[in-house]
């Protein structure tokens, strides 16, 4: 084992001659500040940190120990040998600190973590004089033979050294093709992974046996660092100590504590002079700039350096993107239609029409008055914006778009499968979650104690038998291996599960029956006001402030309910990551979608649904009496309360959170190590090396939350589209900074993640399924119901006596008699118009006061209700058919990469026959200089060893005068 011990920085600043030498040479440089090993030639594939303590002072002696140096012949470490150096004094004049049970036995399951790394190939080298005080950190390497061993295990595809051709179109499509890529040209970003690839090497899993297939002439690229990075994680992941039977790998001990941190390095600086070119500083110019926001997306390169699954992330982002243009511009012509007919929708103008007189029921009991319903022009026509014949179509085509959009993503995928080599991929099972085998260890120990108290009541020849018995079924086999997690083991985490998830819904339930208390009280405080502007907008006021009340509380309660979340999915203890994300992705989906669409859900469908009628009102708890639409619908309100919200949560969540938060985390850890440092000499700043620098950046925390805010705002673009057909708009907007901020958070806050391979987006496509299917479903019911549509096409061909929408106002509006209100419900204020009412009207089909069956209701609103449910079906199942139709259509491979996959079939195919029969050829010619070697050799000493043509007289000698 060797042991390089080197004087400290500080120690060479004291020091003049060591000083100039440093200043020729810096150790930190050759090995690329961190990048490398300190020879400077073995690349540092992945990073441990621990902790450790030591007196502020000792930093006299730089502790760089290379733990495995296999290219200089170093010998092996024996598995109950402390690992060289960690237990060596710092400093020879002064003594460390004694440390206590929980460090010593950290530090010892360390040792043994790192020995048994060592066993398994890899090369470690250990800093512990750095910047940061009383942090060490690990370097690993994967030498050529462990990265061909683990490429085979993992079965990684790699390129051969076999190249084709890849079919190109042809015709009247290669023009167009070529077409558009001079026009798209100025927005292609500059990398060359990007551009239009004519020939593509054939792949094939990585085989020590068939190295000659692959081109092997750079053998420090073949392995790129993403690869290299998810090699050594999986033997990381793989690799045990073990302590108390319990098999402890890197997710046991960064779990545990033994290990402070575990990532991969950056490929080196994205900004500042003198950087050399990398991947990192590409993607940072190219892709993590807001000045590049009008660009493609560099797919391949983010795959490059990020891995699989997050390329397929921002390549879904990108797809969805793209498609919110056209969406968004349909939704800006239904608008703009709207705008335009306005003041040619009659139903407005006769509730704009200050001549008709209608004198409105007052909102609320005793403060409100009467009402002329000319005071809610502006609303009216507001409404007609949003409520027009336009909005039926734009549903129908965003039905149809979201179908579209699934159908395209499952191409692009199918296309990236074969770009990235992942066709024929299959996801292995991960390993055991950190918790999953701790919980499993509780249950084996508590099983083993119980097994002990059994046999001390068995006698001592049945206990022989017994103890036999177990060992010939335990043979070799460990105790944590036999047991397992039972449904009984987590029914108590179900149960809590179940009862907190209802608990929390209702929770929200209640928030929302909170605001509407809150919009009932301050309309009665508003109607009460001596300023005639704030009584005319009391609808407006109340409107947006309770709006902006559950804006704050669905931002508040979706970070709450995201950690709840997370604490349910643990105590359910799931066996694998995999697992573990797919139950934490369902449960905080449910709470959030909940959480941003009950109030939504509440305007829509709900509000002036159960009012009663003036004179027999519906109360809550006997004092608030519910609310009402306004005479234009709630369809004006829906679409002012789900502009807010989804602006709001786009602006203040998405946006700033993710700009905030993280740059709050990375100051506030900036500091605690400022503060934890000790000073450095002001003459001599030494630069930090790269696992320094990124150990100060943010965790990967996964791309949950992610796809969260993405599929929340896909919630809020197709399931209440109807009410708000500039949804598509906002959404394109914001996602055009969304791109650039998760890309600029990925290059620059966050440590590098390790790549994993994945050939779909999980989860999360059945999910977009689901929303896409409910969004037919809603905007059926928000047309029906929510909105005038149905009541204005029953009213224009049963009612209406010239074919036209006069009357259709007074039509849906009942009469009531003011002396049939309750007593104590009665306006305060009578003659606040000017004159006494007798007749007050209300939105609603119900019988006149004067018919026999008053207040009743009347057979108008049966027709109504029965065209509106036809409405449902006849909508769901028509659209429901487009869509099937849509994805029936469309095929899920595109044709050009199914033809591809069966040419790369055929060349593999024929790859391997040439090989076999050039082994043949070469086996043959081998046999026949082995018998030639063998047979005695032919002259004239020897004539039966020579061929029959040889030995032979010639033919001018065999005849003699034409007799044989």
């Amino acid at each position: 084992m060797e042991i390089r011990a080197h004087r400290t920085w500080a120690q060479l600043c004291l020091s003049p001659i060591h000083l100039l030498s440093s200043l020729s040479v810096d150790p930190d440089a050759e090995c690329k500040y961190g990048l490398y090993f300190r020879d400077g030639r073995r690349k540092v594939d992945y990073i441990l940190v621990y902790h450790h303590k030591r007196s502020s002072g000792s930093r006299t002696l730089v502790r760089r120990v290379q733990h495995s140096d296999t290219t200089s012949g170093a010998r092996s470490i024996k598995q109950d040998q402390p690992l060289p150096g960690k237990g060596a004094p710092l400093d020879t004049g002064s003594a460390e600190p004694p440390m206590d049970y929980h460090e010593d036995d950290k530090r010892f399951r360390r040792e043994e973590y790192e020995g048994n790394l060592l066993e398994a190939g890899l090369e470690l080298e250990r800093d512990e004089d750095t910047k940061i005080h009383g942090v060490g950190f690990v370097k690993i390497h994967a030498p050529w033979n462990v990265l061909c061993r683990e490429a085979e295990f993992l079965k990684l595809k790699m390129p051969t050294k076999k190249m084709y051709h890849i079919n190109e179109t042809r015709g009247l499509l290669k023009k167009i093709n070529s077409v558009l890529q001079k026009i798209t040209d100025p927005i292609q970003p500059k990398v060359a992974e990007h551009r239009p690839q004519t020939m593509k090497r054939l792949s094939y899993p990585f085989s020590r046996e068939k190295q000659h297939l692959f081109d092997l002439s750079d053998k420090d690229s073949f392995f790129d660092s993403k690869t290299r990075s998810t090699i050594v994680y999986e033997i990381l992941k793989r690799t045990t100590c073990t302590k108390a039977k319990y098999s402890m790998g890197i997710t046991s001990l960064l779990a545990n504590g033994v290990y402070a941190a575990a990532y991969p390095l950056h490929d080196g600086d994205y900004e500042g002079e003198n950087v050399e070119f990398n991947d990192r500083k590409l993607l940072y110019e190219e892709w993590a700039c807001y000045g590049v926001f009008y660009k493609y997306q560099p797919i391949d390169l983010v795959r490059k350096y990020f891995g699989e699954k997050i390329g397929l992330y921002f390549a879904w982002l990108g797809v969805y993107t793209q498609m919110l243009i056209p969406a968004s511009i349909v939704g800006i012509i239904v608008f703009l239609y709207g705008c335009a007919t306005v003041d040619e929708n009659i139903p407005s103008m006769e509730m704009c029409d200050q001549r008709q007189n209608i004198t409105m029921c007052p909102l609320c009991d005793k403060t409100c008055s009467y009402w002329k319903m000319s005071s809610a022009c502006a609303t009216a026509r507001a409404s007609h914006l949003f409520d027009n014949p336009a909005t039926v179509f734009f549903s129908v085509f965003m039905a149809l778009w979201a179908a579209t959009f699934m159908e395209h993503w499952k191409r692009k995928q199918m296309r990236l499968n074969y770009r990235w080599d992942l066709t024929g991929f299959e996801e292995e099972e991960d390993h055991p979650r950190a918790e999953y085998e701790a919980r499993v260890l509780e249950k084996s120990l508590k099983k083993e104690y119980k097994n002990k108290e059994k046999r001390r009541h068995i006698p001592e020849e049945s206990t022989n038998k017994w103890k036999q018995r177990v060992k010939t079924a335990m043979a070799g086999v460990k105790l944590t291996d036999k047991v397992k997690l039972t449904w009984r083991d987590r029914f108590p985490a179900y149960l809590t599960n179940l009862v907190s998830i209802i608990f929390m819904i209702a929770v929200t339930f209640a928030i929302v029956l909170g605001v509407i208390i809150y919009r009932i009280s301050m309309a009665a405080a508003l109607a009460v006001n001596s300023s005639p502007s704030v009584r005319s907008n009391i609808r407006v006021t109340v409107t947006a402030t309770a709006v902006i009340i559950n804006l704050v509380v669905i931002i508040l309660l979706d970070e709450v309910y995201g950690c709840i979340a997370r604490w349910l999915t643990k105590i359910e203890v799931p066996k694998t990551e995999k697992s573990f994300e797919e139950r934490l992705i369902f449960k905080a989906f449910l709470l959030k979608f909940v959480n941003s669409y009950t109030p939504i859900f509440y305007v829509a469908f709900f509000k002036g649904r159960f009012v009663g009628r003036p004179g027999d009102y519906v109360y809550i708890f006997r004092s608030f009496r519910m609310e009402e639409c306004a005479p234009g619908g709630c369809l004006m309100e829906l679409c002012i309360q789900l502009s807010i919200i989804m602006l709001g949560k786009q602006l203040i969540q998405n946006n700033l959170f993710e700009i905030g938060i993280p740059k709050m985390k990375k100051l506030i850890r900036y500091l605690k190590l400022k503060r934890q440092s000790p000073p450095d000499h002001e003459e001599c700043v030494k630069r930090k090396q790269r696992y320094e620098v990124d150990y100060n950046l943010e965790p990967f925390a996964g791309l949950t939350p992610e796809y969260m805010e993405m599929i929340i705002q896909f919630g809020f673009v197709t399931l209440f589209v109807a009410s708000f057909p500039l949804a598509p708009l906002f959404a394109l907007l914001n996602n055009i900074i969304e791109i650039r901020l998760d890309a600029k958070k990925f290059v620059t806050e966050l440590r590098r993640p390790v790549a994993v391979r994945a050939k779909d987006i999980g989860i999360w496509y059945n999910i977009l399924r689901g929303i896409g299917k409910l969004a037919v479903i809603i905007n059926a019911f928000v047309i029906s119901f929510t909105s005038d549509f149905i009541p204005r096409l029953v009213y224009l061909y049963m009612y209406s006596k010239n074919g036209t929408m006069h009357g259709f106002v007074n039509h849906t509006l009942s009469s009531f008699n003011v002396s049939d209100f309750q007593n104590g419900t009665a306006p305060n204020d009578p003659l606040d118009l000017g004159y006494e009412v007798q007749i007050c009207r209300y939105k609603d089909y119900r019988e006149p006061p004067w018919s026999e069956n008053k207040y009743d209701i009347s057979k108008d609103f049966w027709a109504v209700l029965a065209a509106r449910l036809a409405f449902v079906i006849v909508f769901q199942n028509l659209v429901m058919f487009m869509s099937d139709f849509v994805d029936w259509v469309i095929p899920d491979i595109p044709k050009d990469i199914s033809q591809q996959i069966h040419k790369e079939k055929v060349l593999m195919v024929e790859l391997f026959m040439r090989e076999e029969q050039d082994k043949q050829q070469l086996l043959e010619t081998w046999m026949e200089k082995e018998r030639q070697k063998d047979e005695p050799p032919c002259n004239h000493h020897n004539p039966k060893a020579c061929p029959d043509s040889l030995s032979s007289p010639a033919p001018s000698h065999t005849y003699h005068g034409g007799v044989l």
